[in-house]
């Protein structure tokens, strides 16, 4: 199982706790993971990604393992211990301003 933590207005809108659970079959990629996501949660299309290009949206980043890991390629896959369940994959909405 892969552990997903959302921003607090993705959780809102998906109903759901800090941190939701996923089954992610295959290598696990940030493609799978948000693929899983999506299917679980079809609120969340078009939220995280463009529903079209299905890249990430402006001000969403992506980190696991204390890495950030939201211009690697989607396919690559993820660090070994969010892969086993033992570090979570955060979903954070980027703050932009000055």
């Amino acid at each position: 199982m892969v552990r997903v933590v959302l921003p607090p207005h993705l959780r809102n809108l998906a109903g759901v706790a800090d941190e939701v659970q996923l089954e992610v079959s295959g290598a696990v990629t940030q493609r799978a993971v948000l693929d899983a996501l999506e299917r679980q949660f079809p609120v969340l299309r078009g939220t995280i990604r463009d529903q079209v290009s299905l890249q990430r949206r402006p001000f969403i980043r992506f980190f696991g393992c204390e890495e950030d890991l939201s211009h690697e390629p989607l396919d690559a896959p993820l660090p070994e211990r969010v892969a086993e369940g033992a570090e979570p994959y955060l979903i954070i909405g980027a703050i932009a301003g000055g």
